[in-house]
């Protein structure tokens, strides 16, 4: 968590800042690493490439993306930060800067960190960095291309339906020498908005890393388990000399050969037959063919019989067989034989004979190597973005190379964690706000489809939607609609008994009061009583805020329910259970 949270002091400077439209001036960092750059001098250390690329069908391509150093245009942070932008469209790009001196990653963390704003999005294209390899011949900046060795390359990608963010390293094989890309199996999925992302990778000596985009952890693992091909071969591999024996049976079921086909078995008689029910509609013209020569149609002029043979007049449908059920030879249609069986085979069994799928003996693997530091990556002597992209306008900025993590959050804490949410802010400023209107048609939308309203944003029409989903329940099942929703139920209750106790008020000082006898008095007491029960039982239900889940069955019959008089807690007077207490009521109301 202490990645994603900025000081609270810091926090609400910035916001003031915002509020105030203005925001703090750029200072460069004070982190210094094993490189550090933030574009405040321009392009001075870094040197574009004019080396050509060969494609796919021998094309040559050179690297003629143009590159800038300039403020954002799209949501632009700090006043006066500058980044590198790449500013061509679909063209190849390669820019590259060196080391004061190379960096021996052997032994110690390593620690790259840079930011990505895509100002105008990624259609398709990379924002990658790589960092390139140390070498005898050195680095040429202006032969930079995708042939540069490079020890690792780390960044987002994007094309069609891939996404992710790259983490590839070049291993070198102790045995042959030879150099493979190992890359990281299932990569997380890139950052693709027009703010500032920080993408971070670190290496640890115990050979973990970590992918961080926005200081949110992405990716976490092992270089020795998430990458393919994997660093270590296998021990062992199979025997290419193993041949599989002649007699060896693969083959796990087999006709049974005792089996024997059934009498009666017919596998000639027909899969349909003509319906023998079938019966030949009245009025049917057998005589009559369903086309007729077009008696309209002429003969060409043009048309030499000598050339062109015999002319015939076209075929139109026989207007006789419009009124007709049909006209020509009247079939009965086919349907499904019962007789039919088809091809007989017999059932299949295990096959005795059966030996397993085969597969070749393992033998040592002459290529086997055990490399449990693949960390100990090569020298990197530079740094370098070689890219091509169908969007232009993608800023790089705060590109940090070190072996300390701890100066990474310092570097953090002095770049991104300020600037990110002063381009929060714009960004939220540029999108529209949502009004009373909309909101409410949102709401309304909402009621309309069924949908229960927000019980926070709508109180009113929540409550609405409850009850009147209560109220259409009981108007089929009473019962089912009190288990159901007792909350609710309970509610209504509470509001019915207070509108007709309220209106009895207003009865009793409108209309005379005689004396009423001793059996209705009674009745009055407790229908009374009854409603101060249901009110309690609904404040006690509001109060836990929530409909408790209906029970059914045995578990329903044995909840217990505390009445009137009741005992403390584990006393058996005045409680009973829900069961005993339906009984007893229905004893009361026989009576």
């Amino acid at each position: 968590m202490k990645y994603a949270l900025v000081p609270l002091t810091v926090a609400s400077a910035i916001i003031t800042l915002v509020n105030a439209e203005s925001a703090p001036a750029f200072t460069p960092s004070s982190v210094k690493g094993i490189f550090v750059e933030q574009f405040d001098n321009g392009l001075h250390r870094w040197s574009a490439s004019k080396a050509t690329k060969i494609e796919r069908d021998n094309e040559v391509f050179s690297y003629v993306g143009k590159w800038s150093v300039e403020e954002p245009s799209v949501y632009p942070g700090i006043p006066g930060d500058e980044g590198l932008v790449l500013k061509s469209k679909a063209a190849h790009h390669a820019i590259s800067a060196q080391l004061d001196h190379p960096f021996d990653p052997k032994g110690k963390t390593l620690v790259l960190s840079y930011e990505v704003k895509l100002q105008q999005g990624l259609d398709c294209g990379g924002a990658y960095i790589k960092l390139l390899s140390d070498s005898d011949e050195g680095i040429h900046a202006e032969e930079f291309s995708d042939k540069t060795p490079y020890t690792i390359m780390f960044g987002p990608d994007r094309c069609g339906s891939s996404s992710k963010v790259h983490f590839i390293f070049r291993h070198k094989n102790p045995l042959t020498g030879e150099v493979e890309e190992k890359h990281l199996s299932a990569p997380p999925a890139p950052k693709i908005t027009k703010t500032s992302a920080v993408y971070t990778l670190v290496v640890r000596p115990d050979q973990t890393y970590s992918i961080r985009i926005n200081d949110l952890e992405a990716k976490k693992g092992s270089l020795l388990d998430d990458f393919v091909p994997a660093v270590n071969p296998p021990k062992e591999v199979d025997d290419p000399e193993d041949t599989k024996p002649l007699d060896w049976v693969e083959q796990p079921k087999v006709a049974d050969p005792d089996a024997v086909k059934p009498a009666g078995w017919d596998e000639d008689a027909p899969a349909t037959i003509p319906d023998p029910e079938a019966v030949k509609p009245e009025g049917w013209l057998d005589d009559e063919s369903p086309v007729v020569p077009d008696p309209e149609a002429t003969k060409p002029e043009e048309w030499s019989d000598e050339d062109d043979g015999d002319w015939v007049a076209p075929l139109v449908s026989n207007p006789k067989c419009e009124a007709a059920p049909g006209c020509g030879e009247w079939k009965r249609p086919e349907v499904p034989n019962p007789d039919f069986k088809g091809k007989w085979f017999a059932p299949l069994i295990d096959n005795p004979a059966y030996k397993g799928p085969w597969s070749p003996r393992k033998i040592p693997n002459p290529a086997y190597f055990e490399d449990l530091r693949p960390s100990d990556f090569s020298p990197i002597a530079g740094l370098g973005f070689e890219l091509w992209s169908m969007t232009d306008g993608i800023l790089f900025d705060n590109v940090f190379l070190s072996d300390s993590e701890a100066d990474l959050e310092t570097f953090l804490d002095e770049t991104y964690r300020v600037k990110a949410p002063l381009e929060a802010a714009l960004e939220a400023k540029d999108k529209p706000a949502e009004t009373d209107d909309q909101h409410k048609h949102d709401h309304a939308k909402k009621a309309a489809a069924g949908a229960e309203p927000d019980m926070k944003t709508a109180p009113l029409e929540w409550a609405q939607h409850h009850v009147r989903a209560f109220v259409a329940s009981a108007l089929q099942d009473p019962k089912q609609a009190l288990v159901d929703a007792p909350l609710t139920g309970g509610l209504v209750g509470l509001l019915l008994a207070l509108s007709l106790g309220l209106a009895g008020v207003v009865l009793s000082l409108l209309l005379p009061s005689p004396s009423a006898p001793a059996g209705v008095t009674k009745r009055a007491d407790e229908a009374k009583k009854a409603v101060v029960d249901a009110a309690a039982q609904a404040k006690d239900g509001l109060e836990k805020f929530g409909e408790p889940t209906a029970l059914t069955g045995e578990e329903g019959e044995g909840e217990v329910e505390a009445v009137a008089g009741a005992a403390p807690a584990g006393g058996a007077e005045g409680v009973r259970t829900r069961a005993k207490a339906r009984k007893s009521r229905e004893g009361e109301d026989e009576s």
